[in-house]
C-alpha cells in the first residue's frame, strides 16, 4: 500500500483535532497528545483515507506523528462542520 501526501489546512493549539487536504478530500485527525499535532502547512504523508489510529510522517519537521483518522473524503464544507463538531 503506497502512502498518501497531504497538507495540514487547519490546526489549532486549542483544539486537538486538524484538518488535511488529500487528493482524494479532506481529513479530519484527532492527535493522540499535544506534541503529535503538527502545523497549519505542514507536509504528512501515510494512510489519510482509512479510519483508524495510526502513524503518520511529518515531512515539514522529519518527525513521526500519531493520531486517529475519524473522518476522511469531506468536501470542504463537510469538513469545516466536523471541525466545529471536533473543536467545540
Amino acid at each position: 500500500m503506497t502512502k498518501e501526501r497531504g497538507q495540514v489546512v487547519y490546526s489549532s493549539p486549542t483544539c486537538q483535532s486538524y484538518a488535511v487536504e488529500t487528493s482524494r478530500g479532506y481529513t479530519i485527525i484527532r492527535a493522540s497528545n499535544i506534541n503529535d499535532r503538527p502545523y497549519t502547512g505542514d507536509i504528512l504523508y501515510g494512510d489519510l483515507n482509512y479510519y483508524g489510529y495510526k502513524s503518520f510522517y511529518n515531512y515539514t519537521d522529519g518527525t513521526i506523528i500519531n493520531g486517529e483518522v475519524v473522518e476522511y473524503g469531506l468536501s470542504y464544507n463537510q469538513a469545516q462542520a466536523a471541525l466545529d463538531y471536533y473543536c467545540y
